[in-house]
């Protein structure tokens, strides 16, 4: 408020006014005074007013943007921040996207009008304009991106080792006999799907196996993948393996699989990636990646309390990468030496 009121040439006590919409002053001088505020990214700190007259010290308020609650993966993340920020003595401020852009949009800005003092935050799916996080970034509130990243700025982030993960599961089942393994992704806008394409297609290569495009498909949930699968079933040539990048999905070609009175795994292997509670509620039960994501979550907080404390530098970003693991299981043949 002092900035503002130096810059319009007025006393802090009429930006205040002005601010809270007080009739005190003339309409014209509040309107002109308010605009500006806006024009300049300025925006009351929530907390401090609710605490102007209270003699508790402000709590420390990390913001958290998740796609979907409903996600075992996400929920997983989000278990590790919250311990890992209790644990250093702050509070989270959770929010869902739905993996909507214009959600996104308004929780950043609900985040930066309550002055938390940091921002955990991966992406939604349809978000193709960075303009609300590079606004976060001018007003120097820290984001630390987990998951999926945001490729238009370099921001901390923390991400698991998607390329390897992917090499290694579509490895296992080249080891096991495989010849024609297809691949469902998310879409190739998002650096976790270019990464774990990019790891199917080496281990391809690795195996002596040629990459099909008539196997590679944009499908991430479990209602795309029973609809498509079929079609790649009834080819000539059809697949012998599907690697999934997510357990929603694997399962999704299981059922279909199954349904269409294929063998799971002597036919047709299938591996997904999460490792969340459905895996061993199907039958077989799934191989899949595990991308613990509690470890994320830690790791994603541990990154952002340290740039808010001034342990790491605020202005060279720190990446962490949390490795994964392959839990094989009955959708897969095992190898020779298992």
């Amino acid at each position: 408020m002092k900035d503002i009121a130096q810059q319009l040439g007025v006393s802090v006590a009429t930006v205040s006014r002005a601010l809270k919409d007080s009739p005190n002053i003339s309409k014209e001088r509040r309107e002109m005074i308010q605009q500006f505020a806006r024009d300049n990214n300025y925006y009351p700190n929530v907390i401090a007013e609710q605490l102007r007259h209270s003699r508790q010290k402000p709590s420390q308020v990390i913001g958290v943007v998740i796609p979907e609650f409903t996600h075992y993966y996400f929920s997983s993340i989000l278990t590790g921040i919250e311990q890992t920020a209790s644990e250093r003595g702050y509070r989270i401020l959770v929010a869902q996207s739905g993996e909507r852009y214009d959600r996104e949009v308004a929780i950043c800005d609900s985040f930066m009008r309550n002055k938390v003092c940091g921002i955990i935050v991966s992406q939604a799916k349809d978000t193709k304009k960075y303009d609300h996080f590079l606004k976060l970034e001018e007003n120097n509130i820290p984001l630390v991106f987990y998951d999926r990243i945001c490729p238009a700025l370099n921001a901390s982030r923390v991400v698991v080792d998607d390329y390897q993960g992917a090499f290694n599961a579509v490895s296992h089942m080249a080891l096991t006999g495989c010849k024609r393994i297809a691949f469902y992704g998310a879409s190739m806008s998002l650096e976790i799907s270019q990464n774990r394409y990019n790891g199917y297609r080496d281990a391809l290569y690795k195996h002596g196996l040629t990459p099909d495009e008539a196997l590679v498909k944009i499908c991430d949930n479990r209602e795309e993948a029973e609809r498509i699968t079929p079609e790649l079933l009834k080819m000539k040539d059809r697949p012998d393996a599907f690697f999934a990048v997510n357990d929603d999905t694997a399962i999704g070609i299981l059922y279909t699989a199954k349904h269409m009175g294929f063998k799971v795994p002597e036919e047709v292997s299938v591996c997904g990636f999460t490792n969340d509670f459905r895996s061993i509620a199907c039958d077989p039960m799934l191989t899949t990646v595990e991308q613990r994501g509690v470890s994320v979550g830690e790791e994603a907080a541990s990154v952002l309390i340290d740039i808010v404390e001034g342990i790491l530098p605020d202005n060279r970003p720190t990446k962490r990468v949390v490795k994964t693991r392959l839990v094989v299981r009955g959708t897969t043949r095992p190898t020779d030496d298992e």
